[in-house]
Parts: structure tokens; sequence; C-alpha cells
């Protein structure tokens, strides 16, 4: 990495982020998923959220062949999973407590929140492309901390006082 773009990334690290996994299935139906920090609400009427993929990525030829996904937001407790649905080649659900979703995508049990989207749009974004998901269900735990993201680490979310 070049150093502009490394100080760039270093920059972009000062905002802390959710941990949530985007899972789907395959053409032949297996369960996949990969771990982001780049998801964000676009509108609530309608109901869009967005994510962005490395062109880069291991998965890129799959996520852009399916119609539906879920955005499944990580509590604390599922750092392991974050972290090993980020590297190459470790994309299987399998051992991973799953539902199946109205509309077909498989849902992660243990997240804290989950979004069950259908493809809006993809757009270009340099070495990503951005996902743009009309929601068609959700659900949230109402409990649980979520896992957070900030200056190159795992952190954890603590209250503030006031």
């Amino acid at each position: 990495m070049n150093p502009i773009s490394r100080a760039f990334r270093d920059a972009l690290g000062h905002f802390a982020t959710g941990v949530a996994v985007v899972t789907a299935r395959n053409p032949d139906g297996e369960a996949l998923g990969l771990t982001i920090n780049s998801f964000a609400s676009v509108s609530l009427d309608p109901p869009l959220v967005l994510w962005s993929l490395d062109k880069a990525s291991d998965r890129f030829q799959a996520f852009m062949k399916v119609k539906h996904y879920a955005v499944n937001i990580l509590s604390g407790e599922a750092r392991a999973l974050s972290q090993r649905l980020s590297r190459k080649g470790e994309s299987a659900l399998k051992g991973e407590a799953l539902r199946e979703g109205v509309h077909g995508a498989p849902i992660l049990e243990s997240a804290i929140a989950h979004f069950e989207c259908q493809i809006e749009a993809r757009h270009d974004g340099g070495d990503h492309i951005i996902f743009v998901g009309r929601v068609l269900d959700f659900g949230h735990a109402g409990h649980g901390h979520p896992l957070v993201y900030f200056r190159g680490r795992y952190r954890e979310l603590t209250e503030l006082e006031g």
C-alpha cells in the first residue's frame, strides 16, 4: 500500500464503526458470509441501506450474483466470527446457528439486529462496489452490546454518563 493510501486509511480508522456480517446463498445454495464495517442507512422511506465490497474480495463474484442478502449486526461476543469471515477463503457459515430469512437469506441467530434486503442498486465506487439494498424484513434482539472497530482494532462500547 502506498504511503498516501496508508495515511488515508489510518485517518478513516478514527471513525468508529459497528461490525456486521453480510450473509447470502451462493448459486449452489450454500450459506456464505463476509465481515463488513461499511454499513449505513440510506433512506427510511423506502427503507434502504448500503454496504461496500472490495472488488478484489474472494467473495466478489458470489455477491455480484445474489438477489437477496442479510446484514447481521454483531455483538461483542462475535469477535472470533468477525475475524474468521474477514479472512480470504473463510466464507463458509458451516457450524454457525442460522435461520432462514423470510426471503431466503441466511440470518445469524447470534446477531443483535438483522436486515434482510433485496438488491436495489449497485454502484461503482473506485476499488469497491456499493450495494444499496431495499430492506424487506428486519428485527433486533433488544439486548447485547455491539462489536465496534476503531483505529484498526476491535473495541468495547462504553456508555457516556451525563
